[in-house]
């Protein structure tokens, strides 16, 4: 068990930079530009949610299972690091896979194979807060999580979208690559911190069930003792949803809509403020969640996120208002609400899952929770063929679909929130 001080909590998340760094890069960046590259204007909105709802589908499968098998895992190296360091040395063969893809079929296949891999790392690595942390410090573990993905969107926004950016301006492959590699080289980086830098004890004795009753009873959870959680999933599956409908198209947006010269950085210091706004209010939340309740403010998140996504309906890039002398875009303040929205979410969402799962089934509980994560993204992927065919209909009447359903997402989450029974401190 790592101490809790600056260098235990940060090796204890320093994969989750990663895993940010990763993720928060190829969706809102890099993968808009590869699929028009190679499948033109009229469709590209289909074609990328297909992609991304195919993979996702895969990552709801194999992040619990992952997550359930590494709870009884013997390893002598610990349950859940083993499980890291393989899902992600196999993470680099599929990212240079989809930097070398030729076609849509084949970065197809290796998306679908990176989200197989990533989430054989990712599931297992969910459990190591539950694992090794004390309740009382839970709060302080999942703060330090929370700033790490928050740095990850941060450090990506602006590394992968300056780069990236000449790369969709030119076709030049160095741009590409060095892109890619900093996504291994994070990825590794990261990866090794977490897994030398925490101890884990590892079981001496495997529970009775075998790997297949395992497999088989992951998805099965205890909704007659557990249902709060359940209701918890719902809630955050449209949330995320609404989040993934604005962050998965708004390049294209700023492309054909409020046609930036730069769509690739723009979104890159889009996502720079969302990220920004995040970490400003991440802290306070969790404070004012002690005394108003986590599920409160979640609720209060959605309605936020409601309201920032109606506002992109309306976002030309215009200068909204001047900062220190600088005009700052529509699009960027809009921006900034969702942020807000999104920081006070991942603020307490998480610490409320953790409170409302069984001990000792981290991994499995925390696993089944991206049933809601990542089935959000699979439900987004639908965003696509929604904007091709409004688009069809009319210019931008697509993006306007888009922004609209993403503020009834996010105001259909607050719904499940009442059944919601929290346990309450005193």
């Amino acid at each position: 068990m790592p101490g809790f001080g600056l260098w235990g909590y940060t090796a204890l998340n320093a994969y989750w930079f990663a895993l940010s760094y990763l993720w928060n890069g190829l969706g809102p960046i890099i993968l808009p530009v590869l699929v028009a590259n190679l499948v033109g204007q009229e469709f590209k909105g289909t074609y990328l949610g297909l992609l991304t709802s195919v993979g996702l589908i895969l990552a709801i499968i194999i992040q619990p299972v992952s997550g359930a098998i590494s709870d009884r895992a013997t390893f002598r190296w610990g349950r859940r690091r083993p499980f890291i360091l393989f899902g992600t040395l196999f993470d680099l063969i599929f990212l240079i896979g989809m930097a070398l893809s030729g076609s849509y079929w084949v970065l197809f296949l290796c998306y679908f194979l990176l989200q197989f891999t990533s989430n054989v790392a990712h599931g297992p690595y969910q459990g190591l807060i539950p694992d090794l942390v004390p309740e009382e410090k839970r709060g302080a573990a999942s703060g330090a999580k929370q700033l790490l993905e928050i740095l990850g969107i941060i450090v990506c926004s602006k590394a992968i979208s300056a780069m990236f950016d000449p790369y969709s301006r030119t076709g030049d492959p160095w741009w590409l690559w060095l892109t890619f590699g900093s996504i291994m080289a994070i990825l590794i980086l990261a990866m090794l911190v977490t897994i030398f830098g925490i101890k884990e004890a590892p079981l001496t004795k495997a529970p009775g069930e075998s790997v297949r009753e395992t497999v088989l009873g992951t998805f099965n959870v205890d909704l007659n003792h557990y249902p709060d959680f359940a209701w918890l999933l719902v809630s955050r599956l449209f949330i995320l949803t609404g989040v993934n409908l604005v962050r998965n198209y708004a390049q294209w947006f700023l492309a054909d809509v409020v046609k930036v010269p730069n769509p690739v950085a723009v979104t890159g210091d889009l996502l720079a403020v969302i990220a920004i706004a995040i970490m400003f209010v991440v802290y306070p939340a969790g404070a004012i969640s002690d005394k108003l309740g986590k599920k409160n403010l979640v609720a209060f998140s959605g309605l936020l996120g409601a309201l920032g996504s109606f506002l992109l309906l309306f976002a030309r890039g215009r200068a909204l208002f001047i900062v220190f002398g600088i005009g700052v875009m529509d699009v960027l303040a809009y921006g900034g609400i969702i942020g807000v929205s999104i920081g006070i979410f991942l603020s307490v969402n998480w610490a409320l899952a953790i409170d409302l799962i069984p001990p000792g089934e981290g991994g499995r509980y925390l696993g089944i929770s991206n049933l809601a994560t990542a089935g959000a993204g699979v439900v987004a992927g639908l965003g696509g063929p929604l904007r091709d065919f409004f688009n069809a209909q009319g210019p931008g009447l697509g993006y306007a679909a888009l922004f609209v359903t993403a503020s009834l997402c996010y105001l259909a989450g607050t719904v499940p929130l009442v059944k919601v029974r929290e346990k309450r401190r005193a």
